[in-house]
């Protein structure tokens, strides 16, 4: 699967994501790029970006690093270990990588780097590819879209 225009079409409908305003600018070749400009309402008592938001932003970066050689299927995060280096401020542009892949899990690291391009925060996660589930003879879940929401109004 390839894809570089910049989008926010992660390929299946993440609210929360959404909510945050990521932008997807890089999906190909086990490699991703996701674009986050924060909001006030984003940053902790310190005005920086809360570490939550950097973790979700490393979270769906190495994720969508995992989906950029197996797009048919979706991932769920198995575990994840987080380094927080320097302040986040201002845009940020989150760098992911599949580092190695089975049949069912996915290695992936990522970097967030502030408008300097300095390194910020960096993680590495263990993913699970899943299939969509079946709910019947000859349906299967669909993943959370805006047409499969469409679809069942």
């Amino acid at each position: 699967m390839s894809h570089t225009a910049a989008g926010i079409d992660f390929g299946v409908d993440i609210p929360f994501v959404s909510h945050l305003g990521f932008v997807l600018t890089l999906f190909a070749d086990g490699q991703s790029e996701i674009r986050y400009d924060p909001q006030a309402e984003h940053l902790n008592s310190y005005s920086v970006v809360h570490g939550g938001a950097v973790m979700t932003l490393l979270d769906v970066t190495m994720a969508m690093a995992a989906r950029a050689v197996h797009d048919h299927s979706g991932v769920v995060t198995i575990e994840m270990k987080t380094s927080f280096m320097r302040p986040s401020h201002g845009l940020l542009t989150a760098r992911g990588k599949l580092l190695h892949r089975t049949a069912s899990l996915a290695f992936t690291e990522a970097t967030v780097f502030d408008a300097q391009n300095k390194p910020c925060a960096h993680a590495t996660g263990t993913f699970k590819y899943i299939r969509r589930l079946p709910v019947g003879a000859t349906r299967v879940q669909p993943f959370n879209t805006a047409s499969a929401r469409q679809a069942d109004a």
